[in-house]
């Protein structure tokens, strides 16, 4: 994939550096402008629809999060950005964790990211699945189950991206995590359900120099939950 064909925003005044937003999966720049507007004085802010998301076309193959990053990075270079300030929700989260680690980063900001496969119980439902897979006449019947037991994400996403959420999702970012030498700030959901709180807990513990907020009766989108106290965290994060 050409850097050309990448959809972002640029906007606003680089006096204190430059702000990069990270949508989460299945979403685009709408979703992260709220947290660059209120910047746009201070900090130039460069809002990106991911690879196969918003306006920017799929990728040519199934990614990981290393290929997300990387791609990020490409354009970055092209904008003439180092050590950015990373804002990065859910999916764009996994993102931030592995770019901050690789290339280099000055201030890091994850709202309600997963680092780590889930560790949730097998359900029958895959059991099954997994068991009527395995049978070559069956084929035909798993992919029905595949398709009506599937997660939503899976269930809206195409063949490419699909194969980018299996690799995403099953990606161990801890060491990643270790490597960040930036500031880093959580702030999760105590009711999230996709990414318990937990996860927040165990992420703060890898990540060298790290703050956690943990929003109360706050879900998965906590940041727009309580997006007042998310851009008033974030003032005092930048100073």
């Amino acid at each position: 994939m050409n850097i050309k064909d990448i959809n972002y925003l640029d906007y606003g005044t680089p006096l204190e550096g430059v702000i990069v937003l990270l949508h989460g999966w299945g979403q685009n720049v709408e979703m992260m402008d709220m947290l660059g507007r209120p910047f746009a004085k201070r900090f130039r802010i460069i809002n990106i629809d991911l690879p196969g998301f918003g306006k920017t076309p799929e990728p040519p193959v199934p990614y990981s999060v290393e290929d997300y990053a990387k791609k990020v990075n490409d354009l970055l270079k092209h904008l003439k950005v180092k050590n950015p300030i990373l804002v990065g929700h859910s999916f764009g989260g996994r993102i931030s964790i592995c770019y901050a680690a690789k290339y280099g980063a000055s201030k890091v900001v994850l709202l309600s990211s997963p680092f780590r496969p889930g560790k949730a119980k097998v359900s029958i439902k895959v059991k099954i699945y997994n068991f009527i897979k395995k049978i070559k006449f069956l084929k035909l019947f798993a992919n029905y189950l595949r398709n009506k037991w599937g997660s939503t994400d899976y269930k809206n996403a195409s063949d490419i991206l699909r194969g980018t959420l299996v690799k995403v999702v099953n990606e161990d970012l801890s060491t990643y995590a270790k490597a960040i030498t930036a500031p880093v700030l959580l702030i999760y959901g105590k009711e999230d359900k996709d990414v318990p709180i937990e996860e927040a807990r165990e992420l703060e513990k890898l990540i060298t120099d790290c703050g956690l907020i943990e929003y109360e009766n706050a879900h998965h989108y906590a940041y727009l939950e309580k997006l007042n106290d998310t851009i008033a965290i974030l003032n005092n994060f930048w100073e």
